[in-house]
């Protein structure tokens, strides 16, 4: 069975709402993109290319089953657009990861990078 891993930063995150997408796939730890983007909420956060911040998020060890299960919630290719960067991992080591980019900024911009300091 193929295994990948993703980086989830805002819905999928332990606590909320989508997390039980993730509850059966392996949680390897924190982690933050390598690369500086954007992160923006509207209700839902939306990372951005657009090079300000590392984004905070957790890391996944999911089966293409799962992996398909996420391309729907997030709606890919049409809405979200799912592609591999690299990851930092807590104990500092990179790898890549799957993420979910939203095309534009929408929303209120979220200058930590951590969805979990976005307030409606």
């Amino acid at each position: 069975m193929h295994k990948s891993y993703v980086f989830v930063y805002g819905s999928l995150r332990k606590g909320f709402g989508n997390h039980r997408l993730l509850e059966n796939s392996k949680f390897l730890g924190y982690g933050k993109t390598k690369e500086k983007y954007s992160l923006y909420a509207d209700g839902i956060p939306y990372v951005v290319k657009e090079p300000l911040t590392q984004i905070k998020g957790e890391i996944y060890e999911v089966d293409d089953e799962t992996l398909n299960r996420l391309d729907q919630l997030e709606g890919h290719p049409e809405f979200y657009k799912r592609e591999l960067i690299d990851v930092t991992t807590e104990d500092g080591k990179t790898i890549k990861a799957w993420i979910y980019f939203y095309p534009y900024k929408k929303g209120n911009l979220i200058k930590s990078g951590d969805y979990k300091d976005y307030r409606r």
